[in-house]
């Protein structure tokens, strides 16, 4: 876990300096800079091109990871390169001619209850290309092992961009839709440094042979496809069917609840950007002994850290909320069901990594279709007919994740005959449990404090809750030595 451990140290410094930018602009800045309207309508464009996203990727960015590291010299790994470097222009061409040419029907219909949205329709195609292309640059770096530099573009660039924009915006430097323009460019621009990078890290010789196993390839590629689609379904469908029914203010409200819940995840990204070439390379040399040991390393490792920053974040979620516009008070419930998701999604480690680079990939598939066939039935159950509001999509989410997570950790137990759990697993999720009942139902009293009407209370309030529960949860992980790897940090960091 070493080189796992350094790097995913160096991703979750970047991830969460990201979502502290990010934060920022959610919380504060979008809400205050940028009127409710527009800040729906940039939530429903971007979750509309991660809808795409996948289908002009053609699933390379996966392919990529999986692959690299089977071919052993470089003739092999530039024809690998070179093969798969242009296949989702075969997507993205022919897709970009037929929304041009039906640009008025598609925008017409997603515009029916929000007007708004029809001036903007192409810009959904535009950020999924370049997105689409940023992850396949990005896989190429880390397939060196260099998943650093990518992070930081990934986690950070976009933000500060929004930054700088909103700010703009507050100023009267730009309009509010040139900030969807000047964003749109930020997304090309972000593509093209990554691409820089990663022909940086590794230039190959351009040709136009193939890989014998270039017929392999393509399968995996329309599997990971489907199922990469199927997934996108899964996260951003709800965002998608919000302003078919209420206004796009509404779907600004309820993005606001999504990134306060899924603040807790950057740990489990951090880690996976490198565990999954790393469990990709082992699978490869069939290192079944590693393999199950990353899996168990990082579920435990995973479920600390994610279990601290659930506390913390459903701790002090009401005074949370004190911060923003009385608007956006209203979602605690959809952080806590999107925060448990999001642990969960922690625990299991590199699961996923295990399944999509292995011979077993192909389950993907029926695993990702039957996820967004439910979730959009629930979705549609809870959100239209129960009428039970945001509260039941972040409900729909929960219940397909959950369940279909569960199944895949006894999947791998069936063909790889590996779990996640460890010793220290069921003392974790008992901590866990035990620190949040006992934080999550008190706040502490503070008299009002205002800065330029602006309420300071609720952040005195959180700092002092939040270190409370870092120096208990602290306390109690090393005295139950939950984790040699994190024990060893801490006492390097107390010698220090």
């Amino acid at each position: 876990m070493g080189i796992v451990l350094k790097q995913s140290f160096k991703n979750t410094l970047f991830i969460y300096l990201g979502f502290a930018f990010g934060g920022v602009n959610t919380l504060f800045l979008y809400t205050r800079f940028l009127q409710d309207e527009y800040y729906g309508l940039v939530t429903f464009l971007l979750s509309s091109s991660n809808l795409l996203m996948p289908l002009i990727a053609l699933g390379i960015h996966h392919t990529i990871v999986k692959f690299f590291s089977s071919y052993f010299t470089k003739s092999e790994k530039d024809k690998f390169l070179t093969s798969v470097l242009f296949l989702p222009l075969l997507i993205a061409i022919p897709m970009g001619f037929l929304g041009n040419f039906f640009y008025d029907q598609i925008s017409t219909y997603l515009s029916e209850e929000n007007p708004i949205i029809k001036d903007y329709t192409f810009v959904i195609y535009l950020i999924a290309f370049t997105c689409a292309y940023f992850e396949v640059f990005y896989a190429w770096a880390k397939v060196q092992f260099q998943s650093v530099f990518g992070t930081v573009l990934k986690e950070l660039w976009n933000r500060v961009v929004v930054m700088i924009l909103l700010f703009a915006v507050y100023f009267e430097l730009i309009s509010k839709p040139e900030f969807i323009y000047y964003l749109t460019g930020a997304y090309f621009l972000r593509m093209l440094v990554m691409m820089v990078y990663a022909f940086r890290l590794y230039f190959p010789k351009f040709t136009v042979s193939r890989p014998e196993n270039f017929n392999e390839i393509i399968r995996f590629s329309v599997y990971i496809i489907l199922a990469g689609s199927a997934g996108a379904i899964i996260l951003d469908i709800d965002k998608f069917m919000i302003p078919g029914k209420e206004s796009l203010e509404k779907a600004a409200y309820y993005a606001v609840a999504v990134f306060i819940g899924s603040f807790i995840e950057a740990p489990s990204r951090a880690m996976l950007n490198i565990l999954q070439p790393l469990t990709s390379k082992t699978l490869n040399e069939e290192n079944h002994k590693e393999v199950a040991s990353l899996y168990k390393k990082s579920s435990i490792n995973l479920l600390l850290i994610s279990g601290f920053f659930f506390i913390l974040v459903n701790a002090n979620i009401h005074q949370l909320f004190l911060l923003l516009p009385l608007e956006y008070a209203g979602g605690a419930l959809v952080v806590f069901m999107i925060s448990l998701l999001k642990m969960y999604n922690g625990f299991l480690g590199n699961n996923g990594a295990i399944i999509n680079n292995s011979k077993y990939y192909r389950v993907t598939l029926p695993f990702s279709l039957a996820m967004a066939f439910s979730v959009y039935f629930l979705n549609t159950l809870f959100y239209y007919h129960l009428e039970m509001g945001t509260d039941g999509l972040a409900l729909a989410t929960l219940i397909v994740i959950f369940t279909a997570n569960t199944g895949k950790i006894f999947f791998v137990k069936s063909k790889f005959s590996m779990t996640p759990f460890t010793s220290k697993t069921l003392t974790m999720f008992f901590v866990i449990g035990s620190m949040y009942l006992c934080f999550s139902f008190w706040d502490f009293h503070i008299g009002e404090i205002y800065f330029l009407d602006f309420p300071v209370h609720p952040i005195v309030g959180i700092l002092l809750k939040s270190i409370l529960i870092t120096i208990v949860y602290l306390f109690l992980i090393i005295k139950l030595s939950i984790s040699d790897d994190v024990s060893r940090i801490l006492k390097k960091l107390q010698k220090s």
